[in-house]
Protein backbone atom coordinates (compact mmCIF):
# COMPACT_ATOMS: atom_id res chain seq x y z
CA UNK A 1 0.00 0.00 0.00
CA UNK A 2 2.93 2.19 0.96
CA UNK A 3 4.21 1.61 -2.97
CA UNK A 4 0.92 2.42 -4.38
CA UNK A 5 0.34 5.67 -2.15
CA UNK A 6 4.15 6.74 -3.46
CA UNK A 7 3.57 5.76 -7.31
CA UNK A 8 0.29 7.99 -7.21
CA UNK A 9 2.33 10.76 -5.25
CA UNK A 10 4.76 10.70 -8.15
CA UNK A 11 2.65 10.54 -10.70
CA UNK A 12 0.54 13.29 -9.11
CA UNK A 13 3.95 15.04 -9.15
CA UNK A 14 4.75 14.54 -12.67
CA UNK A 15 1.26 16.11 -13.41
CA UNK A 16 2.04 19.16 -11.48
CA UNK A 17 5.26 19.74 -13.17
CA UNK A 18 4.45 18.78 -16.83
CA UNK A 19 1.08 21.68 -16.11
CA UNK A 20 3.54 24.06 -14.41
CA UNK A 21 5.87 23.93 -17.32
CA UNK A 22 3.00 24.09 -19.97
CA UNK A 23 1.62 27.37 -18.48
CA UNK A 24 5.88 28.54 -18.30
CA UNK A 25 5.74 27.84 -21.88
CA UNK A 26 2.59 29.70 -23.03
CA UNK A 27 3.41 32.04 -21.13
CA UNK A 28 6.91 32.44 -22.83
CA UNK A 29 5.54 31.94 -25.82
CA UNK A 30 3.00 35.11 -25.45
CA UNK A 31 5.34 37.48 -24.12
CA UNK A 32 7.81 36.98 -27.02
CA UNK A 33 4.87 37.39 -29.58
CA UNK A 34 3.58 40.25 -27.77
CA UNK A 35 7.57 41.89 -28.04
CA UNK A 36 7.57 40.76 -31.94
CA UNK A 37 4.13 43.12 -32.53
CA UNK A 38 5.96 45.81 -30.24
CA UNK A 39 9.38 45.73 -32.08
CA UNK A 40 9.41 45.01 -35.33
CA UNK A 41 12.10 44.67 -37.38
CA UNK A 42 14.09 47.81 -38.78
CA UNK A 43 14.64 47.26 -42.71
CA UNK A 44 17.94 48.08 -44.25
CA UNK A 45 19.07 49.20 -47.00
CA UNK A 46 22.24 49.93 -48.85
CA UNK A 47 21.85 51.58 -52.68
CA UNK A 48 25.44 50.93 -55.29
CA UNK A 49 26.12 54.31 -57.21
CA UNK A 50 29.27 53.47 -59.12
CA UNK A 51 28.62 54.92 -62.71
CA UNK A 52 28.77 58.28 -64.26
CA UNK A 53 25.23 57.86 -65.64
CA UNK A 54 22.93 60.64 -64.89
CA UNK A 55 19.97 58.25 -65.14
CA UNK A 56 20.98 56.20 -62.91
CA UNK A 57 21.28 58.60 -60.24
CA UNK A 58 18.21 59.61 -60.61
CA UNK A 59 16.90 55.83 -60.17
CA UNK A 60 18.48 55.74 -57.35
CA UNK A 61 17.09 58.29 -55.79
CA UNK A 62 13.93 57.60 -57.03
CA UNK A 63 14.01 54.57 -55.80
CA UNK A 64 14.81 55.94 -51.81
CA UNK A 65 12.20 58.23 -52.20
CA UNK A 66 9.52 55.08 -53.08
CA UNK A 67 10.56 52.87 -50.42
CA UNK A 68 10.36 55.63 -48.04
CA UNK A 69 7.16 56.31 -49.44
CA UNK A 70 5.90 52.50 -48.98
CA UNK A 71 7.81 51.89 -45.63
CA UNK A 72 7.66 54.97 -44.24
CA UNK A 73 11.33 57.28 -43.84
CA UNK A 74 11.22 55.67 -39.86
CA UNK A 75 10.73 52.54 -40.85
CA UNK A 76 14.32 52.34 -42.92
CA UNK A 77 17.77 52.43 -42.59
CA UNK A 78 19.04 53.71 -45.92
CA UNK A 79 22.84 54.20 -47.02
CA UNK A 80 24.11 55.23 -50.93
CA UNK A 81 27.45 54.30 -51.32
CA UNK A 82 28.78 56.32 -54.36
CA UNK A 83 32.54 55.52 -55.58
CA UNK A 84 34.47 55.62 -59.00
CA UNK A 85 32.89 56.69 -61.90
CA UNK A 86 29.87 57.38 -60.05
CA UNK A 87 31.76 59.91 -57.66
CA UNK A 88 30.08 63.16 -60.06
CA UNK A 89 27.14 62.60 -58.30
CA UNK A 90 28.03 64.05 -55.38
CA UNK A 91 30.29 66.88 -56.18
CA UNK A 92 28.63 70.51 -54.94
CA UNK A 93 28.12 71.35 -58.61
CA UNK A 94 25.94 68.22 -59.55
CA UNK A 95 22.93 68.39 -61.56
CA UNK A 96 21.66 66.40 -58.59
CA UNK A 97 22.62 67.76 -55.50
CA UNK A 98 19.44 69.21 -54.65
CA UNK A 99 17.66 65.82 -54.41
CA UNK A 100 20.61 64.20 -52.86
CA UNK A 101 20.35 67.08 -49.78
CA UNK A 102 16.39 66.24 -49.80
CA UNK A 103 17.52 62.84 -49.11
CA UNK A 104 19.61 63.13 -46.40
CA UNK A 105 17.39 65.15 -44.79
CA UNK A 106 15.08 62.65 -44.71
CA UNK A 107 17.67 60.57 -43.05
CA UNK A 108 19.38 58.54 -45.50
CA UNK A 109 23.04 58.25 -44.74
CA UNK A 110 25.03 59.15 -48.02
CA UNK A 111 28.66 58.44 -48.38
CA UNK A 112 31.46 59.07 -50.71
CA UNK A 113 34.45 56.80 -51.27
CA UNK A 114 38.25 58.07 -49.97
CA UNK A 115 39.99 55.82 -52.58
CA UNK A 116 38.17 57.53 -55.51
CA UNK A 117 38.62 60.47 -54.17
CA UNK A 118 42.10 60.64 -54.25
CA UNK A 119 42.29 58.68 -57.37
CA UNK A 120 40.17 61.20 -58.79
CA UNK A 121 42.45 64.29 -57.43
CA UNK A 122 39.00 65.55 -55.84
CA UNK A 123 39.08 67.10 -52.19
CA UNK A 124 36.17 67.54 -49.74
CA UNK A 125 35.68 70.93 -50.14
CA UNK A 126 34.50 70.34 -53.87
CA UNK A 127 31.88 67.75 -51.79
CA UNK A 128 28.26 68.19 -51.63
CA UNK A 129 28.22 69.23 -47.45
CA UNK A 130 26.83 66.83 -45.14
CA UNK A 131 28.26 63.98 -46.93
CA UNK A 132 30.03 61.23 -45.34
CA UNK A 133 32.78 59.62 -46.20
CA UNK A 134 34.10 56.03 -46.17
CA UNK A 135 37.82 54.85 -46.44
CA UNK A 136 36.65 51.97 -49.41
CA UNK A 137 33.19 52.73 -51.20
CA UNK A 138 33.18 48.42 -52.15
CA UNK A 139 34.35 47.47 -48.04
CA UNK A 140 31.25 49.56 -47.18
CA UNK A 141 29.12 47.53 -49.33
CA UNK A 142 30.64 44.43 -48.22
CA UNK A 143 30.29 45.43 -44.36
CA UNK A 144 26.61 46.82 -44.82
CA UNK A 145 25.51 43.36 -46.59
CA UNK A 146 27.38 41.20 -43.37
CA UNK A 147 25.16 43.81 -41.18
CA UNK A 148 21.99 42.52 -43.45
CA UNK A 149 21.29 45.44 -45.18
CA UNK A 150 19.22 44.09 -48.70
CA UNK A 151 21.86 45.40 -51.55
CA UNK A 152 20.09 47.59 -54.21
CA UNK A 153 22.55 48.46 -57.63
CA UNK A 154 19.92 50.75 -59.69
Amino acid sequence: MKNAMQASLLMTTRRAFASMGFALLTVTLLSNQAHAQAAPVKNKIVFQVSDNDRGKWGLTLNNVQNVQADLGAAAVDMEIVVYGPGIGMLKDDSIVASRVAEVMKSGVKVVACETTLKAQKLSKSEMMPDIGYVPAGVVELMRKQQQGYAYIRP
